[in-house]
């Protein structure tokens, strides 16, 4: 893979942080205060998947990055990756899979807020451990704080204000939350597609590179929530909502990052958008089967229970 600069104006750049802020503004339209205390009766499981989303995930990438020797780029858009907060669609999916909802629903209020701080802090760290991507963070001079800065405009602030107008608007905010994540799912879309068709070239001379490392990648966030569900035990629902909320990532802010503060590395988004597509391929495709594997032993069992 090569350093290539990816073609994207600065409307573009406009509509990924409008776009992120909006989809973080639909997130917070179901959000309750409730849902941050709730960490206080249900500590363990969400925890857990916090540990695995700010500490695990992180290291192990760059662990794997410096191991395997990647090239630079490619290494450091898998460490961008990692160091952002569960992605916005794991809630659905993790209804859809019969986990624990209200799990999934606190690691994403609780992670979305912490990645105002924890996402420029651990890309700074983690970024500077290879000396190869420490050189190419050095090179361009990406400063922490104007990191910060955007973080808490795209993710921050419209939590606040999508908490705000639920606490005040609550029907208006049913109303919307379902719109909102469809409208916030299509402008992602839109923008990955846009990314790769100003860059088809680029896109064409990478894909085999790119697939196989993102779904590797991804393969291994997944593994690493249901791992840390295993290893404490936690219930069916409980780990299923741990691993889809550290497998799906919030690639979306990841495009934001990389198109504003690495804009000559036309990798790093690339990394970036594949992952934001492929995490929710795989995971819709493991909701769908934990729910399939639910009604079958669902039936098995009443199946058993007419026998006897």
């Amino acid at each position: 893979m090569s350093n290539v600069a990816i073609e994207f104006s600065q409307a573009d750049l406009w509509l990924v942080n409008g776009a992120i802020a909006l989809m973080m503004f639909g997130v917070a339209l179901g959000l309750t205060p409730d849902d941050f205390r709730r960490v206080r009766t249900i500590p363990r499981a969400p925890f857990a998947g916090l540990f695995a989303q700010f500490v695990l995930l992180p290291a192990l990438t760059t662990a794997a990055v410096v191991a395997f020797d990647l090239p630079p780029e490619l290494g450091l858009g898998m460490i961008l990756v990692a160091c952002c907060p569960g992605g916005t669609y794991s809630n659905v999916m993790t209804w859809l899979a019969r986990g624990s909802v209200a799990v999934s629903v606190t690691m994403t209020a609780i992670s979305s807020v912490a990645a105002t701080v924890l996402t420029p802090l651990n890309f700074a760290l983690w970024g500077s451990v290879d000396t190869d991507t420490r050189a190419i963070l050095t090179d361009i001079a990406v400063d922490p704080w104007q990191v910060l800065l955007l973080v808490v405009v795209v993710l921050l602030v419209p939590i606040v204000a999508g908490m705000l107008v639920r606490q005040h608007w609550p029907e208006f905010a049913a109303r919307s939350d379902r719109p909102t994540r469809v409208l916030t799912l299509v402008l992602f879309l839109v923008i990955v597609a846009l990314a790769f068709a100003k860059n088809v070239d680029l896109f064409l001379d990478t894909v085999t590179t790119l697939v196989p490392v993102v779904a590797l990648h991804n393969a291994a966030a997944l593994a690493i929530g249901f791992g840390i569900g295993t290893a404490l035990v936690l219930s069916p629902p409980d780990r299923r909502a741990v691993t889809l909320e550290v497998g799906i990532q919030n690639a979306g802010l990841g495009l934001a990052l990389a198109f504003t503060f690495l804009p000559g590395l036309g990798d790093v988004v690339l990394v970036t958008a594949m992952w934001g597509v492929w995490h929710l391929v795989a995971g819709l495709t493991i909701a769908l089967l934990w729910a399939r594997h639910d009604r079958r032993a669902g039936t098995t069992r009443a199946v058993a229970g007419e026998a006897t």
